[in-house]
């Protein structure tokens, strides 16, 4: 049975892209798990950090647009849609820019909710120990789907102190969903990121240590050029000896462990 894991949070600039490349590249690479990455993410970063090249086949956008007009989709028209990244490990679904308008097309849509969950079906994830989600930084529609498709949340937080600001929205978008559409879903945890030195860094992983306790990660990802230069190679940091390499190493772990 596949783990399925949506790394969210509203605010950008977070390391949410960096975090569910990283953690399937360390799962793949280093724990020989199968890995699916699902981008729903209109600015598709995650999409060119696996090193996508446009081959006109099926995008993320291409599935949920036969999803609004025939209610369903097949699961051999999702895995034509998959496509593997060697430096990785992993296999993925790509966005691109087109996804911004899609949910204008969602809105409409019997279920819409649940649309990401009809793309990412057992068919489609049994052959996948964990499928990771890139979601956009917003409380939208396609956040509403991959939190309802998904089995976990994994919440990225940079800190300082606006990054926190905006964390009870997203908790209450996340208890509503449990109550309505996805009973299952469960928060398995909160990861530091961005962390520095300073003064505000600290207290603002102490903030966080108080209001989640158990589910606070005891890795932190460090602030380091590494991860800039890993977007632009397609290098996973795990295949680094960089201290971030390490610290996703040890993050990827603890995912394990709590799964």
């Amino acid at each position: 049975m596949s783990n399925i894991i949506a790394v969210s949070n509203q605010k950008g600039g977070v390391s949410k892209t960096t975090t569910a490349y990283n953690l399937g590249a360390c799962l793949a690479l280093n724990h020989n798990k199968r890995v699916l990455l699902a981008d729903i993410d209109p600015q598709a970063n995650l999409t060119e950090y696996c090193g996508y090249e446009v081959d006109y086949n099926l995008t993320m956008t291409s599935l949920i647009m036969t999803v609004c007009n025939n209610g369903s989709v097949s699961p051999d028209k999702v895995k034509s849609a998959i496509r593997h990244c060697d430096k990785a490990g992993v296999d993925f679904i790509p966005s691109d820019i087109n996804l911004a308008s899609i949910e204008t097309f969602m809105s409409s849509a019997l279920s819409r909710e649940t649309i990401l969950r009809r793309i990412l079906s057992k068919e489609v994830t049994k052959n996948y120990d964990f499928v990771i989600i890139d979601c956009l930084p917003s409380l939208s529609t396609l956040l509403i789907n991959a939190v309802s498709a998904s089995d976990k949340v994994l919440i990225p937080v940079q800190t300082q102190k606006f990054s926190l600001d905006g964390l009870q929205a997203l908790e209450s978008i996340l208890n509503q969903v449990k109550i309505t559409i996805n009973p299952g879903l469960q928060l398995i945890g909160v990861l530091p990121t961005m962390v520095d030195r300073t003064k505000i860094s600290r207290n603002a992983v102490e903030t966080l240590a108080e209001k989640y306790g158990n589910y606070l990660f005891k890795t932190v990802i460090s602030k380091s050029v590494d991860a800039a230069k890993s977007s632009e190679t397609g290098i996973p940091l795990c295949a680094t000896n960089s201290k971030l390499g390490i610290e996703y190493e040890t993050f990827a772990m603890e995912v394990l462990e709590r799964c």
